[in-house]
């Protein structure tokens, strides 16, 4: 769907991308980093909105150097920011997109509803999207990314500004349209945590290099270790990881949890810990593997500069 190879992009002396050598697929892909990563640049250069420094990149085959257009046929595009007329309702703003996308008046009419139905603004497409929420906005800049049928879509930010159950919706709708649509998604965020639910690639940008591209269950491998919680807070939590601690087990505390290290005997580790905590009489919250998280590519040793 997307090759880049050796892409760079500099504004005057700031390189915003440097050397950058990634492949997209199918299904969704997750593109995450920090605020300032590269990650809109990458997009625009993608869209043939940018030129880039150096370097090459094809989407859907085509060059983004010299066939721009043709590759804004063929692909949607969600904007991080908002760029909806107030005064035009859902409805025509979508029918008119899919007009502009070279799609008859009526089969843009038609294609409009449906979508609208899909990302939730089926009761609300008639009204004016200057009164929307910041949920529905976003759910109408879905919906004109979806309505001529594109076999890719660039979702940018599009949990930006949302409260949790919001951007659950909205992850949910991505999900939705990578898996029940068919449509390959590359989707932005800063917040890494997101998209390790969703994704089913990760590309991880940092200061405009690639940090590190690969399945996102890749990320989250079992590390061997445990992850140990009780009732009682931070004081409970430090008890548990001193007795723990003084029974020979490398442990420490991340949040509410002790993280006990990879033993060499998990099954008699479960039955100390399980032991250990009905000694101390507190409640056992959870006692679960721990896993990686897409975070973890930050820490010392997690990725490497691709």
């Amino acid at each position: 769907m997307i090759e880049t190879r050796a892409l760079t992009m500099r504004f005057g002396q700031i390189e915003a991308l440097t050397s950058l050598d990634i492949a997209v697929g199918d299904g969704v892909t997750g593109l995450v980093g920090a605020n300032g990563a590269g990650k809109s640049t990458l997009i625009k250069i993608l869209l043939g909105l940018l030129e880039p420094t150096s370097g090459t990149a094809s989407v859907l085959g085509h060059d983004v150097a010299t066939q721009g257009p043709e590759i804004r046929r063929l692909v949607g595009y969600m904007p991080e920011h908002d760029c909806l007329p107030p005064d035009v309702s859902a409805s025509d703003f979508v029918v008119h997109l899919g007009r502009m996308s070279g799609l008859p008046a009526t089969v843009a009419r038609e294609r409009a509803a449906d979508i609208l139905r899909h990302v939730g603004l089926d009761e609300e497409r008639y009204r004016q999207m200057g009164g929307y929420s910041t949920g529905m906005k976003q759910r109408a800049k879905l919906a004109q990314a979806l309505v001529h049928d594109p076999r890719l879509v660039f979702l940018d930010e599009p949990t930006n500004g949302l409260d949790p159950a919001a951007r659950v919706d909205m992850l949910q709708l991505v999900q939705r349209i990578g898996r029940d649509f068919g449509i390959a998604v590359l989707v932005t965020s800063h917040l890494l945590g997101e998209l390790e639910k969703v994704s089913d690639h990760v590309i991880v940008l940092d200061g405009g290099h690639l940090l590190r591209s690969s399945a996102t269950a890749d990320f989250l491998h079992h590390t061997g270790g445990l992850l140990v919680e009780v009732l009682g807070g931070d004081a409970a939590r430090d008890q548990l990881g001193e007795a723990l601690a003084r029974a020979g087990l490398a442990c420490r505390p991340r949040g509410a949890v002790v993280v006990v290290d990879p033993p060499s005997d998990p099954l008699a580790v479960h039955d100390l810990v399980r032991d250990t905590v009905a000694d101390l009489g507190l409640g056992l919250v959870r006692l679960q593997a721990d896993q990686g998280h897409l975070e973890d590519v930050f820490l010392p040793g997690g990725g490497t500069h691709g």
